[in-house]
């Protein structure tokens, strides 16, 4: 009997601030799905654990999982407070945990899903990529955000600017972590930041820097610095892939705009419960509407408690077939 992977067990998921989708929609046919730019390369899989409500040793766990059966990417995420949730209940800091948990793991990349800019100067945060960089040998994505969550911010004394201080702030850390992890040494005359004469060893293993994953959707601020700056572009599936299609179309137009190859950058899609349920050939045709309109690296976000059986399911079931296998 095919197996089935059930709404319950996904339904409840995390992500950098966006909505909550609304239900699934059948996938189009392949002719209505062809996408503007051809993805090029394998796709790619990988699961995110929000370390919220949960103990270490249950991230650890599922971690090593993923890295034995083949996922290709696991992510942590970077708040301080649980989110979409009670706020009262526990949560790990992501970066010092996703330290750890590239010593516990072997082939996995990893990552934070995404990085909040406005928490830490760029210097703090090329000095943790590089040094996770070295404690995975290379295995770092190194994911960035212009930060959404109001309440963190106001909680803990932090400042929380407008949309567009937020994202033109990412826009110059980018810059200035790209010049540290690149130059013997910086400076940087920026709005926001500055660097003077600025060394920077170890530089990273992974030359010239670690893969920039940005994430966000903002047509206007955030897709123009994606397409500037990163070698990956996150955003969240919809199960209604026509908007998915016009999504991805839209960004590759932004690459365009700014002199940017769209198949230089590769789409990376968050999963939500919508997309995974029903019976895996269902699943699997739901991704491979998302793969005719240029996604090539999905990520699952996997809810609380953690079930391995889940990751086993999919890992059985459904990535072979984009893999050639059965």
């Amino acid at each position: 009997m095919e197996a089935k992977i059930s709404r319950r067990q996904f339904v409840r998921t995390i992500g950098a601030g966006a909505a909550v989708l609304a239900g699934a929609t059948a996938a189009p046919a392949a002719d209505e799905t062809r996408a503007a730019s051809k993805p090029a390369g394998p796709i790619r899989f990988g699961v995110q654990t929000a370390p919220q409500h949960v103990t270490y040793q249950q991230i650890a766990d599922i971690w090593k999982l993923a890295d034995e059966l083949g996922y290709d990417s696991a992510f942590t995420f970077d708040h301080f407070m649980p989110i979409f949730s009670n706020p009262n209940g526990s949560c790990f800091e992501g970066w010092s945990l996703l330290a750890a948990l590239a010593a516990q793991t072997r082939r996995v990349k990893v990552g934070v899903l995404v990085t909040g800019n406005t928490y830490r100067y760029p210097i703090v945060v090329a000095k943790m990529a590089a040094t996770v960089d070295h404690v995975s040998n290379g295995r770092l994505i190194l994911g960035m955000g212009a930060g959404w969550y109001e309440l963190e911010s106001t909680a803990y004394g932090m400042p929380f600017y407008t949309v567009g201080g937020r994202a033109r702030r990412l826009g110059e850390a980018l810059q200035v972590m790209k010049l540290l992890f690149t130059q013997e040494r910086s400076t940087f005359a920026g709005k926001y930041y500055q660097l003077v004469d600025a060394p920077f060893e170890p530089k990273t293993v992974q030359r010239p820097h670690p893969p920039i994953l940005v994430g966000g959707v903002g047509p206007k601020l955030l897709q123009p610095i994606a397409a500037r700056y990163a070698d990956i572009w996150n955003f969240f599936a919809d199960p209604d892939v026509a908007r998915t299609k016009a999504l991805c179309e839209q960004f590759d137009g932004v690459c365009r705009q700014v002199g940017r190859d769209p198949a230089q950058i590769e789409k990376s899609a968050g999963i939500r419960a919508q997309l995974l349920d029903g019976p895996s050939k269902e699943v699997r045709a739901r991704l491979q509407a998302l793969v005719d309109v240029g996604v090539r690296h999905f990520i699952i976000a996997l809810p609380q408690p953690y079930e391995p059986s889940l990751v086993r399911s999919f890992a059985k079931d459904v990535m072979p077939a984009f893999r050639g296998g059965c």
